[in-house]
């Protein structure tokens, strides 16, 4: 099944803008089904109708002009991913263009779009699922209206599990979680059973540990429910193994690691690992993808999309090396020759036979591809990552002999030379940074991790001027809460604003 959205052919027109701040903000655009009034009178009879309004759901986590700027550097959920990958190590840019504020660290403020962007993003998806969630009082028999409202915890989770990270630092300078630092304001609907003064309490900073435990208790719930006989039509849509993967990732936050060894197990097990790898990262008939969107000609949104500012194989800005995206040099360095993902980049030499600007450049990646009609689809989740959260946990725990059995089956498909008896915590991170390079990950993991940056090294392949050296729990590491915001909801104090 294909997922519609209404697009403008002004949108697709737009002016080509080079600057990504921005403070002229104007309301979440958002794209609208089915109303929720008339949502909420057929939940109990007719289950299947509602499917609309999930499916509105999922269309605005790839919508085009979150923040009302048209600017191309704003395409919903992947636009946070991206965003956040290029305040990390592993992407350089080939020139200073969208992205460049986030590559420069320099677009955290209460001001600047991005955060605006990033808080409005999960907070409407958040909204959505608190609609969705409100249409139950309580739990319907029927297995496709327990689908729909395991559906609304798992996408509330999903928000939330992005706003802590966004909005706070994970770990204390110890490493330890930061369990009772500021949280983000927290919003519920009657069947979660709160006073209607809990409820407004609520809206303020809350704590770590209470968005944490929200986000745990959503998806046990999401568990359970699919787990009740709920089959989904295609992988736009979540399930229990989705539901288990996001389990997996918020226990390797909290640092539960018994618990995300059993969550990524039960994610991992439906799953094929790809030894060909082909169409791996752009295609969600691939057998490894969990969960991602699935792109048409009518929902792409070509220069102003996922696709046009990281692979240098399109003929968006990448491709066309207006800002082409590089893996770092020391970290293209760390792929042995045996590993099959090292030619998913160029070598220092850059590659003349490449069938586009951007793919010619030294160490320009290759791995995401190009389909005909900017049809690429949006990945969300892989199986692969579920081998690595294990693999992690174990080594956390001490148990590098589990860990290098948990990582062997990826690595067994990947490197051919790879033949570890025992793994290392760093050990997994790197195999992490190679394999889910550019797909997100990689500010969250240096956050989780209570690690810095470092893009001087001599020899460095990062431009000029974004050569940056930054250490953990910096400011930066942090968005403020945007102006609005702050403005607007009564439980916040400008005491609550984030340095």
């Amino acid at each position: 099944m294909k997922i519609l959205k209404y697009i403008t052919a002004s949108v697709l027109a737009s002016v080509l803008l080079l600057s990504s701040c921005s403070q002229d903000f104007t309301d979440v655009k958002n794209t609208a089904y089915l109303d929720a009034n008339t949502a909420a009178e057929i939940a109990a009879s007719d289950p299947d109708a509602l499917d609309s309004y999930l499916l509105g759901a999922f269309s605005f986590l790839v919508q085009f002009d979150v923040s009302g700027a048209a600017a191309h550097d704003d395409f919903s959920h992947m636009s946070v991913l991206h965003s956040t990958d290029m305040m990390g190590n592993d992407i350089a840019l080939s020139a200073a263009h969208w992205f460049n504020y986030d590559y420069q660290h320099d677009n955290h403020e209460f001001n600047y779009r991005r955060t605006n962007v990033n808080w409005s993003t999960y907070y409407t998806v958040l909204a959505k699922a608190n609609e969705i969630i409100s249409f139950f009082p309580e739990e319907p028999g029927d297995v496709q209206a327990k689908g729909m409202m395991a559906h609304g915890y798992a996408l509330r989770a999903f928000a939330y599990y992005y706003l802590i990270q966004l909005y706070q630092h994970p770990v204390t300078a110890s490493g330890e979680v930061n369990w009772d630092a500021p949280g983000v304001p927290m919003y519920y609907v009657a069947p979660d059973g709160l006073t209607t003064e809990e409820q407004e309490v609520r809206k303020g900073r809350n704590t770590v540990r209470m968005v944490y435990e929200q986000i745990e208790s959503d998806l046990l719930k999401a568990v359970g429910l699919f787990e009740q006989g709920y089959v989904r039509p295609t992988k736009n849509y979540m399930d229990a193994s989705v539901a288990n993967g996001l389990l997996a990732r918020y226990y390797l936050l909290s640092q539960q690691w018994d618990k995300a060894i059993s969550a990524a197990q039960k994610a991992y097990a439906p799953y094929a690992l790809d030894a060909k790898l082909t169409n791996a990262f752009n295609d969600i008939t691939n057998s490894e993808w969990m969960w991602g969107f699935d792109h048409n000609a009518e929902t792409q949104t070509t220069y102003a999309s996922f696709f046009s500012h990281i692979s240098n194989l399109t003929g968006g800005y990448a491709g066309l090396a207006y800002s082409s995206r590089l893996i770092d040099r020391k970290l293209y360095e760390s792929i042995p020759e045996t590993d099959i993902r090292k030619g998913f980049f160029n070598g220092p030499e850059g590659d003349a036979t490449q069938p586009t600007a951007g793919a010619q450049l030294p160490y320009a990646g290759l791995k995401f591809g190009w389909l005909a009609g900017w049809v690429m689809d949006y990945m969300y989740m892989r199986a692969p990552e579920m081998y690595l959260i294990e693999a992690e946990a174990q080594a956390h725990l001490g148990h590098g002999d589990l860990a290098a059995q948990a990582l062997a089956p990826l690595m067994q498909v990947r490197d051919k030379g790879w033949h570890k008896s025992s793994v290392t915590v760093e050990d997994v991170y790197l195999q992490r940074r190679i394999e889910l390079w550019g797909e997100g990950f990689s500010f969250f993991d240096l956050k989780r991790l209570n690690k810095g940056i470092d893009r001087a090294y001599e020899g460095n392949n990062h431009l000029p001027g974004f050569q940056l050296v930054i250490p953990a729990l910096k400011k930066t590491w942090i968005y403020q809460i945007p102006q609005r915001e702050m403005q607007e909801n009564t439980a916040l104090t400008e005491d609550d604003q984030n340095e």
